[in-house]
């Protein structure tokens, strides 16, 4: 089908399919991750955390990043895939 015919129609193959919600699901991941952290830092700074709850949410800061590396390369996603345009508020990343 020449290419000026396949515009405003729905690309149905599964495999671009399965990759664009892939890539969808990792960016909401990626959003809340970084919210999480953010929260976290603010938490750590204000002092509200004892030693022990530092160093957990420090843990566990880490192994979501780890993880989510991990999603990346099984999905063959980058950061830039990622960084979508937040309107007013500017990329993701």
């Amino acid at each position: 089908m020449p290419q000026n015919q396949t515009r405003g129609r729905i690309n149905l193959d599964p495999e671009s399919a399965e990759n664009g919600l892939a890539e969808l699901v990792m960016t909401v991941i990626e959003l809340l991750r970084q919210i999480v952290e953010r929260h976290a830092i603010r938490r750590v700074e204000g002092g509200t955390l004892s030693d022990q709850q530092v160093e957990d949410l420090g843990v566990a800061l880490m192994d979501l990043e780890d993880k989510m590396e991990e999603l990346k390369e099984i999905f063959g996603l980058d950061a830039e895939d990622l960084n979508i345009d937040l309107g007013p508020l500017g990329r993701l990343m």
